[in-house]
């Protein structure tokens, strides 16, 4: 069973096939502004030594600390990967809290599924996994957004609760409540993309 782990240095192999899928999509260029995005131009081409990796995963954990170093304008994360034993399936990210830009536009949670895992459930099943990592988090109720042309993560968002607030520019704005209030979530359905939602 898939299950959140919080990055480990044990799915190296798996996670650098799985970015090779994410650059034959496109993700990684210059205009990738996403957290995968810049990840890939960061550690892209020295990602395969595995003292490399290890301190990725180990800058990736301590991205949650309130008083750790982080670029100006970037908040708090809790980055957690959807493994299945060593294999890496996927990530989600949670930002402890909203600015600007994330308020009208990234939200509270971003996510990445790796293409050969997509249309298997996996962008439902981790988004739901994540709302109680959310709600301990003191975030209650959660902003998730996607592109207006991306009806995969619109279907996930939908399917974990999501209620539709606004259009703002070319997203559209979720909010999931988190706590024990929140509504029964629908299972997902056989033709789920599980695509992105950065």
């Amino acid at each position: 069973m898939p299950e959140l782990i919080l990055p480990d240095p044990r799915l190296h192999a798996s996670f650098l096939e799985a970015v090779k899928e994410f650059e034959a999509e496109g993700r990684g260029g210059r205009e990738d502004n996403s957290m995968l995005g810049r990840d890939i131009l960061r550690y892209g081409r020295r990602w395969h030594d595995p003292e490399v990796f290890a301190a990725y995963a180990a800058a990736v954990r301590a991205d949650a600390d309130e008083d750790g170093p982080r670029p100006e304008g970037h908040v708090p994360c809790t980055t957690l990967w959807w493994a299945e034993g060593d294999t890496y399936l996927g990530r989600i990210a949670i930002r402890h809290r909203l600015n600007g830009f994330l308020l009208d536009y990234g939200g509270h949670i971003g996510y990445d599924v790796r293409a050969s895992a997509r249309s298997r459930g996996h962008a439902t099943a981790m988004l739901r996994a994540a709302l109680p990592v959310v709600h301990s988090l003191g975030i209650d109720p959660v902003l998730v957004t996607c592109d207006d042309t991306n009806t995969a993560s619109r279907r996930v968002i939908e399917k974990c609760g999501g209620v539709f607030e606004d259009r703002r520019g070319k997203k559209l704005r979720y909010w999931i409540a988190t706590g024990p209030a929140a509504p029964q979530m629908r299972g997902a359905g056989p033709g789920e993309a599980g695509a992105t939602g950065e």
